[in-house]
């Protein structure tokens, strides 16, 4: 996804890039519309020849969806209305055209297996840049095996403390439609979000990605979807709060690193707290 670029609009002086606003929504709370480095993926748009780790085939996007089901399902059951996060998945999987087939059976395979761990693996990538890597196996040796041999062959390794360099947010996005820059700042703060970003989807479809405090994710959701907001997707993240600074040559190896752990059956998200040149 690539980030829009523009001006950067204010209601309180500027914090520096990637820094959270002040909890809670209130008189003095800095906020902005803009990007800022962990908000999309135009980092990747200055990688020559390489296409950015979220441009993944379509297959490969619905065999992640599939494995996000599964964890889901794992952690919280396979009925949506008593799982939050497995509603945000299937939102997911809607919004990327997932055939419904697809969604059903992998519900199904989830609630006969659920066998199966989920760990989050902390490395360190090119240029000394941190990544989170978020996986679901049967084996978690091999696993382990599979990441250290990915990381070491491609300029990485696993690395404690990463995790140090992220905070983790609730995150809802949703269709910009005609709403303006000052508007976006009105509902975040009607709605309770520390912050709102502009950015674009794989189809240039501009969306506004509305980051808030975990605990407070379902009401913020509501919140926007009472002021007809249309919510694509609400789900957790770990947003990067210090990010690590690439030259062009790191940026172009760590996009082939994070792609090479995305095709890895057993991992299901990779987040980084890169940030491009420039």
């Amino acid at each position: 996804m690539n980030r829009l670029r523009g001006a950067l609009f204010h209601l309180w002086p500027r914090r520096p890039p990637g820094v959270c606003s002040a909890p809670g929504p209130g008189p003095g709370r800095a906020l902005h519309l803009g990007p800022v480095f962990w908000a999309g993926h135009n980092k990747w748009s200055k990688v020559k020849h390489v296409k950015g780790p979220k441009d993944e085939a379509r297959g490969q996007i619905f065999m992640k969806l599939g494995l996000m089901i599964r964890l889901a399902v794992k952690e919280g059951g396979s009925n949506p209305e008593f799982n939050a996060a497995l509603a945000n998945i299937l939102e997911q999987c809607r919004s990327k055209n997932m055939p419904k087939a697809s969604i059903e059976t992998s519900i199904r395979s989830a609630e006969r297996s659920r066998a199966g761990s989920q760990q989050t693996f902390e490395a360190r990538g090119p240029g000394g840049c941190r990544l989170l890597i978020q996986v679901l196996t049967e084996n978690n040796t091999r696993s382990h095996q599979e990441l250290k041999h990915l990381l070491n062959k491609n300029g990485g390794a696993l690395s404690d403390g990463a995790r140090h360099s992220f905070h983790r947010k609730g995150v809802v996005l949703a269709a910009a439609g005609g709403v303006s820059s000052e508007r976006a700042l009105e509902l975040a703060i009607e709605g309770g979000a520390e912050d709102v970003q502009e950015t674009e989807d794989e189809d240039s479809r501009k969306l506004l990605q509305f980051v808030c405090d975990a605990a407070a994710l379902q009401e913020v959701r509501a919140a926007l979807e009472s002021r007809g907001v249309e919510v694509l997707s609400a789900g957790l993240e770990f947003l990067a709060h210090t990010p690590t600074l690439l030259d062009q040559k790191q940026l172009q190896a760590a996009s082939t690193l994070i792609h090479a752990l995305h095709e890895s059956a057993d991992v299901v998200q990779v987040w980084d707290n890169i940030q491009a040149p420039g």
